[in-house]
């Protein structure tokens, strides 16, 4: 099979580069292995919260000081505020909506009741725009009896600093009695899709509307709109206090519709998406990628004249650690990092990590290397590349999403 371009790796990364090729006219597909750090979303785009520590407040002046070989210096500073202004357009037209700006962070509470620096953040959640005050005084959280992945105590704890006073209240209803036998299907995707049914919309939102008597707003688990976002606009609408969601413990409802969404829009312009496949093998002629070998399309070869590689980091074994070596395993590429394993990380663990800055190497156009020499159609983009500790920085979002931009428009050049 041939295609002008194909994605290895189908979370934001790779879904982002994929739907801007495809928006241009190019034919693409996507290889993904399955599920991606998108169902760990917390509501929130970050694109730099932190800087050796300390929180900024303008992600793109505070972009200048990172170090030279970081993703979003490598993307040039102009690049990166164009494309930052291209994004929340860019998710709009997938069915997204996102607010925020590049030049001013914003905060959202989080699921532990603290408040978290962050640039775009879904529609479904609420902005503040100071991290030291809650606008309401008296909070009412209300849980799902049995759903244990909401933890109101660290809410009302963290609520209590801002100088709120909160309570607690657990809801029972009916249809969740059939999940709540089994504690691991009582997560936040199953109620979302008793939800998204609609028949126990009304009831719950009756029911919250009588516990609230007496309170500013009511808190509530994003266990709203997997499959049908305009529920999250009707409970809004039926709740008559302020509402706030909090992300629970992973799957995210909201993360799995935006992935949902995502595909979506990539396949309507005319993508192909190899769900639950792997790439094998590549093969290389004359410095360049020519084909690969996937685990389900056996001895038919993929072919493309360009290639990106946003198959993630750790997580996603984008890139693997053993004992003694940190590889790119697809291809072997050469990865920036350590050789010396006692090297990789601090004895502090709080600490920046070495080996979190560990990825795979590029030229200045993110092209791929293979001892030292750049593969001339084979990109990289995400989270797969080194420079970068998105984890201490709140950088994830914003390096899969600029690079993979940044990556596409060197393709279409």
């Amino acid at each position: 099979m041939k295609f002008d371009n194909i994605i290895i790796g189908g979370g934001l990364s790779g879904l982002t580069c994929g739907i801007k090729l495809a928006e241009l006219g190019k034919k693409c597909a996507i290889v993904s292995s399955g599920q991606s750090a998108i169902h760990f979303f917390s509501g929130s785009l970050d694109l730099l919260g932190k800087v050796n520590g300390e929180e900024v407040s303008n992600p793109l002046e505070s972009i200048k000081t990172l170090a030279d070989n970081h993703p979003y210096q490598r993307v040039g500073i102009d690049n990166m505020t164009r494309l930052a202004d291209e994004v929340p357009q860019f998710l709009d037209r997938a069915g997204l909506k996102f607010s925020g700006n590049a030049n001013q962070n914003h905060f959202v509470l989080t699921p532990m009741g603290v408040m978290k620096p962050t640039w775009l953040t879904i529609e479904d959640f609420t902005r503040f725009e100071t991290k030291d005050s809650f606008p309401w005084k008296k909070a009412l959280i209300i849980n799902f009896s049995g759903f244990l992945d909401f933890h109101t105590l660290f809410i009302k704890d963290g609520l209590k600093k801002l100088d709120v006073t909160t309570q607690i209240k657990n809801v029972s209803m009916k249809q969740f009695e059939a999940i709540r036998k089994n504690p691991s299907e009582m997560r936040s995707t199953n109620i979302a899709k008793v939800f998204d049914n609609g028949d126990a919309l009304d009831e719950f939102a009756q029911k919250a509307n009588d516990l609230s008597e007496g309170f500013d707003v009511v808190i509530l688990p994003a266990v709203f709109g997997l499959l049908n976002k305009q529920i999250v606009s009707e409970i809004k609408a039926k709740i008559l206090k302020p509402l706030v969601l909090l992300p629970a413990v992973p799957p995210s409802v909201p993360g799995i519709r935006s992935q949902i969404l995502l595909r979506k829009r990539f396949q309507a312009l005319g993508g192909t998406y190899f769900l639950g496949d792997n790439v094998e093998e590549g093969f290389f002629e004359n410095n360049r990628l020519v084909a690969i070998a996937t685990n389900n399309h056996g001895d038919i070869k993929l072919k493309a004249d360009q290639f990106i590689l946003a198959s993630g980091s750790f997580y996603s074994k984008g890139i693997v650690a053993t004992r003694d070596k940190v590889y790119e395993p697809i291809f072997g590429l050469d990865v920036n990092g350590e050789t010396n394993g006692s090297e990789w990380k601090d004895e502090k663990f709080f600490n920046d990590q070495p080996y979190m800055h560990f990825g795979v190497k590029t030229d200045s156009q993110f092209h791929a290397m293979i001892n030292g020499e750049p593969v001339e159609n084979l990109f990289v983009a995400g989270s797969v590349l080194g420079g970068a500790n998105a984890l201490k920085e709140g950088s994830g979002a914003g390096i899969s999403l600029l690079t993979s931009l940044h990556v596409a428009e060197q393709i279409l050049k």
